[in-house]
């Protein structure tokens, strides 16, 4: 049975895994300014509507495996539940073709330029990053702590705290009103998140070093 130091620093890890799955913001800006705006047609409107359905589409795919998986699982889970996961075999596989369907589309490229030579150097590039990657998940078998690492020391900032002090910066709203307490609500959970989530990792990469072996 783990110890209640163990679930404490595991839960502070969770919350950069949190952060780093739900750090699509960082795309945000750079979708919108593909989009056409004008003063009558503002793309904020449409950009809105998307980023609500969008992230209602992720509640709805994150949501129910975190709750189901918990609930049949409990602390048990493994970092990716498909390997708690041992019948039908056919259903996982199915889950693992989706997920690289998933993280493939997930290399977002925005192209500037129309030159073939430009479009054989992005595609190699996608393609060393994607392998990379992959040779990385596959041969460090604590890849989950990494992640919580990354999520909280890296995504937290710009995805929960930086684009509130920027909007507090620029917009100047009422102090102690309700866009200035919600943002200010934000930084504090972000530089929360940013601080623990380190160490929870950090910790848990430290003890899983000790008895794990590559390509395990």
């Amino acid at each position: 049975m783990k110890s209640t130091n163990d679930g404490v620093f595991n839960f502070f890890s969770a919350l950069g895994d949190v952060a780093f799955a739900y750090a699509g913001h960082n795309v945000v800006l750079e979708i919108q300014a593909t989009m056409p705006s004008t003063a009558d047609k503002p793309s904020k409107i449409p950009m809105w509507r998307g980023c609500v359905l969008a992230y209602i589409g992720v509640a709805l795919c994150y949501f129910p495996v975190a709750f189901i998986g918990y609930y049949m699982f409990g602390n048990s889970v493994d970092d990716n539940i498909l390997i708690t996961l041992q019948r039908p075999a056919w259903l996982i596989g199915i889950a693992n073709l989706f997920v690289v369907i998933h993280v493939v589309g997930g290399y977002q490229v925005t192209f500037h330029f129309h030159t073939y030579s430009f479009y054989y150097f992005i595609f190699i590039t996608i393609f060393c990053k994607t392998g990379i990657t992959m040779f990385i998940g596959i041969c460090v078998p604590f890849f989950g702590s990494l992640l919580g690492f990354l999520g909280g020391f890296a995504f937290a900032p710009t995805s929960y705290y930086l684009p509130c002090i920027i909007w507090l910066k620029l917009k100047k709203p009422k102090k102690y009103g309700l866009s200035w307490t919600i943002n200010w609500i934000c930084i504090i959970i972000g530089l929360l998140i940013m601080t623990l989530s380190p160490i929870g990792a950090t910790r848990n990469i430290i003890m899983s070093a000790k008895d794990y072996k590559f390509f395990s």
